[in-house]
């Protein structure tokens, strides 16, 4: 959002309470969303990230469905970023969130504030007024963008965008090393196994033959079934059959730890008099794939763009304000309502593993599928009943 603001000529201040690098717990998967919206603001700052060695560039996903079948999805050459980088990359967090403040501190509109531990925000006539901790920091706002992440108590106690189960998941996290069987191309792996639906246990590549490893699940399935994810984290490459010998020989670099994830599934007001919230702050995460960076980076971009809009018209209603929320649905809410969509689904063993069955061998799905990550129309496709009977009806004149 800073970084927006900045390129739309409007000074703005930012203020974290941590300091950088410092990690974020997080699958570290970046979308073309990213890249793009890099590129649009300026090329060389989408030039400067891929020439960083601390990412990798994903070529493809491997989606493995609850009766073990792979399904290998490999992105097609057109969806090259706009830079010429990969179509995903991952990396993590810790140098992704360290690159981008970086380049805030190249922008001489914005004023960046490091370990300030903002604890107070009060509503006043002409916005809010902020302050630390230890009372020496006091700062009078006329406009507020909140990108507290999941835990942000702005989001709660004031927005009253509570925690619903149904439309949060939980995750736990860890870096490995040494994990065998990573397909050439980097791909992406998303492991559907009976166990875990509708939630899935993902393997990411970084450089240096180290991986991001993790499992998710939807919170009221956790809570209903009382379910511990660490148990069920190492119970999987202990004793999973298609996990067990990759992670045989693999060492653990980091601990397992915990994160949150408020799903984008459940419509909410994400703005208010005199304030927005971005990325998880506004329950902005893709209910299918845990991705956050790139619906977050899409919001902070609108918002942004929002901020210039009431600064030109002096407007900072609530009501002036409702054309970020309708924008932000526009460009993410079709999406994430269809992957909600495709949750359910998933939620299912037994389809899971015959639309895998369908998928495997089938060129035509493949292509289908390669396609989605870029084209809305073909995702509206893929969860239409008469796309799948047509595709079983192919499969069985084929195999006739």
């Amino acid at each position: 959002t800073a970084l927006k603001l900045s390129f739309l000529g409007i000074p703005c201040t930012i203020v974290d309470k941590a300091s950088f690098p410092r990690d974020k717990i997080c699958g570290d998967a970046i979308s073309g969303k990213v890249t793009t919206l890099l590129h649009r603001m300026d090329p060389a700052m989408l030039e400067r990230f891929n020439a960083l060695s601390s990412h990798t560039g994903v070529w493809g996903i491997r989606f493995v469905a609850p009766n073990l079948r792979a399904v290998d999805i490999p992105f097609q050459d057109g969806q090259l970023t706009a830079g010429g980088g990969s179509p995903g990359y991952v990396c993590r967090r810790v140098d992704f969130d360290n690159f981008l403040v970086r380049e805030l501190q190249n922008r001489p509109l914005v004023q960046l504030l490091l370990e300030t531990d903002i604890q107070q925000i009060e509503k006043t006539a002409d916005g809010f007024r902020l302050m630390d901790t230890s009372g020496n920091y006091r700062i009078d706002c006329r406009l507020l963008i909140m990108a507290g992440g999941a835990q942000a108590a702005f989001s709660r106690k004031y927005a009253g965008l509570e925690k619903d189960n149904q439309h949060h998941a939980a995750a736990v996290r860890a870096y490995f090393k040494d994990v065998s069987g990573i397909r050439e191309g980097n791909y992406i792996e998303l492991h559907f196994l009976k166990s875990v639906l509708p939630g899935y246990f993902w393997i990411f590549p970084l450089p240096d033959g180290r991986v991001n490893v993790g499992l998710g699940m939807r919170s009221d399935i956790i809570s209903k079934s009382r379910i511990n994810l660490k148990d069920s984290f190492y119970r999987l490459i202990e004793t999973e059959p298609s996990l067990k010998a990759r992670f045989a020989g693999a060492v653990q670099e980091t601990p397992l730890q915990g994160y949150g994830l408020p799903l984008g599934s459940k419509k909410r007001p994400i703005s208010g008099e005199a304030f927005m919230l971005v990325g998880d702050a506004g329950h902005l995460i893709d209910p299918l794939t845990g991705e956050g960076i790139g619906n977050a980076f899409y919001s902070g971009v609108i918002a942004a763009e929002q901020a210039a809009k009431c600064l030109e018209n002096n407007d900072f209603s609530a009501t002036f304000m409702q054309a970020y929320d309708i924008r932000v649905a526009r460009v993410l809410g079709s999406e994430m309502k269809l992957s909600y969509r495709l949750q359910r689904m998933l939620a299912y063993p037994w389809l899971a593993s015959a639309l895998a069955g369908i998928i495997a061998g089938n060129a035509g799905i493949i292509q289908a599928f390669t396609g989605m990550y870029t084209d809305f129309e073909q995702r509206l496709r893929l969860v239409s009943p008469w796309f799948w009977l047509k595709m079983w009806l192919t499969r069985y004149r084929n195999q006739s």
